[in-house]
């Protein structure tokens, strides 16, 4: 039995001490498996390495180990690294004839593309593992790839939905296709979970459908969801997953005007961020309140949440959430009528705005300055660059209210403003990496051969490539060992012996492909949505501490209509309701 003199890493007050002794392939596998479990990746990662350089002739347990480390190095975010593994996984489970472990390979290299933004290539994989586990009579598996099929389709179409400037619900068609296949996916995947029993997997189906619903603008639709999510939250404890349903509770009510409501569910989400000691969730919570506070114009309120948002920003030097922070508390004094205020958060939005690249910040920030210190009938030689506070005399007119001639109290004249002064949304477009929660696994719902076959695209179903892809993908790390063909030159960990070697033997003389897996893919599926999709506009850095869907841009989208036109008595609900889209965690993995 192979064994390794390995130097065994303990964790202790956050340090690893290291201890000499003798471990063999499975003893080092497990104890990866247990850290990972306890959530520390890095130090399951250094096991699971260690195994592989051990090796086994154990076919399964070398399956295991790297469907393993492809999940823990796509927890820590190295996904070229889990690309890696998962492909060594597929390709073992193919060579040696293991269906299941085939298609738990398929759905977990689909989750890692996903995550890449190679939509196309990820539905291809996750329909693999789908029609294994169909195949197969596996229900877990079936619903796990029914649900990982609508994350796909989801995250594409938030992709999609980058530079869309319609209001929600008013969608272009391609987008509205590829959200409502991501829902009818969720809702299959509901049905199935519903069948087996599952009540934490159809928490997360609905959640998922609370959230594509409320991306195609059915926003009562979107509340029935994420009150279903919320109950089947508390009935766990799971606090977070009710963190997320009391944001997105209070994201869809804002869009139906019940802005006290929406005040109710922000505030338990700001109460759980606290309680799980989470600063960035808390922070958009702040950022949240401040906004609805002045929708409400409840200005000396919104000022409170803002400075609590900025104050948190710069804990965790988000310099961009900072810039939105001044910039929300400018336009807070502006309708105080503290002008003087209201310029030295203009200037700072400003500087740090010049500061981060963001060019569109930079261009609202200048004009609110120019239009502050006109005002207040000061020039630039008047301020004093360091210090917040300045000298400076003028008027205390509303200049920004008179520019549209109109009172201060008008609702439709704070929408004028928000679009005046808000003509980027940055933030709207910005891109978000999906992070899976440890122990979280997608579980879908019922399936239909003939609906499934509606809803994907033939190109991707139908294609005589995509059994070729596979037969690419398992072929691809071989180079022949001898002249019996064993296609297994390139797994690492893998040992070779009298017992396996019947098990490993090629059923053909495989040409060899290119060793670039992912340009494989490429091509593979190279005539797909690349053709439409257009390139993203450039987000600038990541603001941790403000909500992927900017608040403020939210508002800028109806503003057209105007929300009386939207608003709707919702019944009361005994379950309370929240902040922007949360989204659940991602697909399932298979281990």
């Amino acid at each position: 039995v192979p064994y390794l003199e390995f130097r065994a890493a303990t964790k202790l007050d956050g340090l690893y001490l290291f201890l000499d002794y003798t471990a063999s392939c499975l003893e080092l596998a497990l104890e990866g498996e247990r850290l990972c479990k306890s959530g520390d990746f890095k130090g399951g990662t250094a096991f699971f390495e260690a195994a592989v350089q051990v090796g086994t002739e154990d076919l399964k347990t070398l399956s295991a180990i790297y469907s393993q480390l492809g999940n823990a190095y796509f927890y820590l975010k190295e996904y070229g690294k889990a690309l890696e593994y998962h492909k060594h996984d597929l390709t073992l489970a193919r060579t040696i004839g293991d269906r299941i472990g085939e298609g738990k390979a398929s759905g977990n290299l689909g989750n890692t593309l996903k995550v890449l933004g190679r939509f196309d290539e990820a539905v291809v994989c996750c329909q693999r593992h789908l029609d294994i586990s169909q195949e197969q009579g596996d229900k877990v598996g079936e619903a796990r790839a029914l649900y990982n099929i609508g994350n796909v389709f989801h995250a594409k179409g938030k992709q999609q939905l980058w530079g869309c400037t319609q209001e929600p619900g008013d969608l272009p068609p391609d987008v509205r296709d590829t959200l409502q296949r991501a829902t009818g996916f969720y809702e299959m995947n509901l049905c199935l979970v519903k069948e087996l029993g599952d009540r934490a997997a159809q928490g997360r189906a609905y959640g998922n459908l609370g959230n594509t619903h409320y991306l195609l603008g059915n926003f009562v639709e979107a509340i029935k969801f994420h009150r279903q999510r919320l109950s089947i939250a508390k009935e766990f404890g799971d606090k977070a997953a009710e963190r997320r349903a009391y944001s997105n509770l209070g994201n869809a009510l804002i869009f139906l005007g019940q802005f006290n409501t929406a005040t109710e569910y922000y505030r338990k989400t700001l109460q759980l961020s606290r309680q799980l000691r989470d600063q960035v969730m808390e922070a958009q919570a702040c950022y949240s309140l401040g906004n609805t506070y002045t929708l409400l114009q409840q200005y000396e309120r919104a000022i409170d949440y803002h400075l609590k948002h900025l104050y948190i920003a710069q804990e965790l030097t988000d310099r961009v959430g900072e810039g939105r922070a001044c910039w929300s508390l400018g336009n807070a004094y502006v309708s105080l009528g503290n002008h003087k205020q209201a310029l030295h958060y203009a200037r700072k939005h400003l500087d740090i705005s010049k500061e981060i690249g963001d060019r569109n910040g930079e261009l609202t920030a200048r004009m609110n300055v120019e239009q502050l210190m006109e005002s207040l009938g000061v020039n630039e030689s008047d301020l004093s660059p360091s210090s917040s506070e300045f000298e400076m005399q003028g008027s205390s007119l509303s200049f920004l209210f008179q520019k549209l001639g109109r009172d201060p109290s008008d609702e439709d004249c704070f929408f004028d403003l928000l679009s005046k002064f808000q003509s980027s949304r940055m933030d709207d477009q910005r891109c978000h990496l999906d992070e899976p929660q440890n122990g979280d696994n997608g579980e879908g719902g019922a399936n239909s051969t003939a609906s499934l076959n509606e809803m994907i695209d033939p190109a991707i179903t139908t294609s005589p490539q995509t059994e070729e892809l596979f037969d690419l993908i398992a072929s691809s790390q071989s180079r022949r060992l001898d002249d019996q063909r064993v296609n297994v030159g390139n797994l690492p960990g893998l040992r070779i012996t009298h017992n396996n070697l019947g098990h490993l033997v090629g059923e053909g003389d495989h040409q060899e492909p290119s060793d670039d897996f992912f340009n494989m893919l490429i091509k593979c599926q190279s005539s797909r949505i690349d053709d439409q999709r257009c390139s993203p506009p450039e987000t600038g850095p990541h603001a941790p501490t403000v909500p992927d869907e900017d608040f403020f841009s939210l508002i800028q989208r109806v503003q057209a209509k105007r929300m009386d036109e939207q608003r709707v008595q919702l019944p009361t609900d005994d379950q309370d309701s929240p902040q922007p889209p949360d989204p659940e965690p991602p697909g399932g993995f298979s281990s």
